[in-house]
């Protein structure tokens, strides 16, 4: 087969996901990027439709360069047209926005090109149907975005476009420091960008396991789940979750860098606890009826070994002030680490090991705003959670 790819947004996951394995697969003979930040717009043209990228495996850094990408401006009236015209060309599209908030945001609302692409392939019979992938870290992400192109066609896409929600647990950064994109010896996205893309070899994403009639899946390294709630929550409450625990803990220690926490296998060793004592019971709690392995003690243990192992890449650098940041949004009522220890509740479980990243958490919140940590978490959590569960909750943080 050969069908054509277009992507939004040119950060780390298109840039070390979506096109790489595009090329890979030998089944795209168009690759298009939407991106309107015109220094890396022009420099991939000047560099001939090309670009670097670096990928952490555990024992080196490849740089796999990625070719044949043509990348438009949509707020260049010439490119948006030329973009709207791919849209309803292509057989599979994906979106990779830092948020799912940008997707109706000015200057050009993805939505609304969207919309206006996917329109247009539905009302001519020789265009192929397609799949939209959302990649933002949110497990409604692809709901979200088709309601907002919906907004903008009432009159939908008949039934040649499916959104497919998607679940992405690859750790990934661009990295715009130059001091160390030459100490780590990266190599820029093109000759004399300020930029680098950093991502681990990991390369098992999930995706939904439906799709128009007549569809040719290109991306030949995804897997199909029929239903992917469950496994979203596992990469959120699960690995994000310990991820940032970790994270906290380490921070309190005084580490600056995820590598650095390898080497402590007493932080190594209690992250794992948290995974078998506290996240896996309640992620097996709330799933092992849909009968898939991973929820089940064996092999909550396989994914959280793995999972460890990979938070602490030296090849990744990883710092934990990236890991740490913004505590407030972390302690959310349904955000990873509030949402870990409700989960473990859920499950019978006193989740102990979670509250201690989590009250670190909060200390750090509570500083970064001047308040007391019980009017921080009034203030996040707001009327979300009823008030036995919030009392349940605060009694662990505030203890």
């Amino acid at each position: 087969m050969a069908g054509s790819y277009v992507g939004f947004g040119f950060g780390a996951i298109q840039g070390g996901l979506f096109l790489p394995a595009a090329q890979a697969s030998n089944n795209f003979d168009r690759l298009v990027v939407a991106e309107i930040e015109p220094d890396i717009v022009q420099g991939v043209r000047a560099n001939d439709g090309s670009y670097s990228c670096n990928v952490a495996h555990a024992d080196r850094v490849e740089v796999v360069t990625v070719s044949g990408v043509q990348t438009l401006n949509p707020i260049d009236s010439d490119d948006r047209e030329e973009l709207v015209g791919a849209i309803a060309g292509a057989s599979e599209l994906g979106t990779a926005l830092p948020s799912f908030h940008l997707y109706d945001s000015p200057p050009a609302s993805v939505a609304r090109l969207l919309a206006e692409g996917l329109t247009r392939k539905s009302k001519r019979p020789e265009l192929p149907p397609a799949v939209v992938y959302a990649a933002e870290n949110d497990s409604r992400a692809a709901t979200r975005l088709e309601a907002l192109c919906w907004d903008h066609a009432p009159a939908g896409f008949g039934d040649k476009t499916i959104f497919s929600e998607t679940v992405i647990p690859k750790m990934c950064t661009v990295v715009q420091d130059t001091a160390r994109i030459e100490a780590e010896g990266l190599i820029p996205m093109f000759p004399g960008a300020n930029r680098a893309l950093l991502v681990e070899a990991y390369d098992r994403i999930l995706i939904e396991d439906h799709a128009p009639a007549g569809f040719e899946r290109g991306f030949s390294n995804f897997v199909t789940k029929r239903q992917l709630d469950a496994f979203a929550q596992t990469k959120f409450l699960g690995h994000n979750a310990v991820h940032a625990w970790l994270g906290y803990l380490a921070e309190s220690e005084g580490l600056f860098l995820m590598s650095e926490v390898g080497k402590r296998d007493d932080l190594m060793r209690r992250a794992l606890e948290v995974f078998q004592r506290e996240v896996g019971p309640g992620l097996i709690h709330a799933h092992a009826r849909g009968g898939d392995p991973l929820f089940s003690p064996q092999g909550i243990l396989e994914y959280a070994k793995d999972a460890l192992q990979r938070m602490v890449n030296p090849f990744l650098n990883d710092p934990i002030e990236r890991v740490t940041r913004d505590p407030i949004r972390k302690l959310g009522w349904e955000d990873r680490l509030i949402g870990a220890m409700r989960l473990a509740i859920d499950a019978g479980v006193e989740p102990l090991l979670l509250s201690e990243g989590a009250k670190i958490a909060l200390s750090r919140a509570s500083q970064e705003t001047d308040t007391s940590p019980e009017k921080v978490l009034a203030k996040i959590w707001s009327s979300e959670a009823s008030k036995e569960e919030t009392q349940l909750v605060l009694s662990l943080l505030l203890s």
